[in-house]
């Protein structure tokens, strides 16, 4: 199978959906790059897409964070990245897909219906670590590093300034430190960086382009048409992968 046509199609949307979001890279990447490509490659991409989309977003969107709210995230995140290393060394192409569609199947509806789950209020900081270490090691398994966050955000009520200056400041930390990480112990090798190089131009072109349309777009219409989509791929996923499993 030509491969190349599905990484550029992966690519694109995920670097425009993230523009238009700011969040969801790995996820809307990974519907697509995991059908065809080495989990160990696809997770390192959708690591360094990501990234990409983030700088860019960091620069094009920027946030100021209260600190005293991200720091909590950010040392448990810190925390959470060698998990996810170790984990990442033994992904076997089968339990990634089924991985990344339970991911799919049950996140992307818990999100739809979280604005109308109840507010969380306890825990304090410490909980908001414990949710960093997980977003940290998840983030490291490929880039998911704002899945949990995100909805630990909305569940505590934030309101939307202090949620995107938090998911934002997040992201961009856990992915700059898995990928100096992944540089550090060798899972990015040089066979890689023609892949990085086709992607990176893809991410930064369809993430201005999902940016700009953003201005004219319902939030609401659009996270649902985005949730909804990612949750039909993450069953498509379950559907293919867990029969041979079982």
């Amino acid at each position: 199978m030509n491969t190349l046509p599905i990484m550029i199609a992966g690519a694109a949307c995920a670097g425009f959906l993230q523009g238009l979001t700011g969040f969801g890279f790995s996820m809307v990447s990974l519907s697509f790059w995991a059908w065809v490509l080495d989990p160990l490659l696809a997770a390192t991409l959708a690591v360094f897409g990501g990234w990409v989309g983030q700088m860019l977003a960091a620069f094009a969107v920027p946030r100021k964070a209260n600190w005293r709210s991200v720091l909590p995230f950010v040392l448990g995140g810190l925390a959470g990245v060698p998990l996810g290393l170790r984990v990442l060394s033994h992904l076997d192409p089968l339990l990634f897909k089924a991985f990344l569609g339970i991911l799919l199947a049950v996140w992307c509806p818990i999100m739809l219906l979280a604005p109308s789950l109840p507010r969380l209020s306890v825990g304090g900081r410490g909980a908001d670590g414990c949710v960093g270490i997980v977003g940290g090691a998840m983030g490291a398994m490929g880039g998911f590093s704002g899945v949990i966050p995100t909805l630990w955000c909305t569940l505590r009520g934030f309101d939307r300034d202090t949620q995107r200056g938090v998911i934002q400041n997040f992201n961009l930390t856990m992915l700059t430190v898995t990928l100096a990480t992944y540089c550090a112990t060798g899972v990015i090798t040089r066979d890689m960086l023609p892949n990085f190089a086709m992607v990176a131009p893809i991410v930064l072109v369809t993430s201005l382009l999902g940016g700009r349309v953003y201005v004219g777009v319902s939030d609401a219409t659009f996270r649902r048409m985005v949730l909804g989509t990612l949750t039909a791929s993450g069953i498509a996923m379950l559907v293919a992968s867990l029969p041979k499993l079982l």
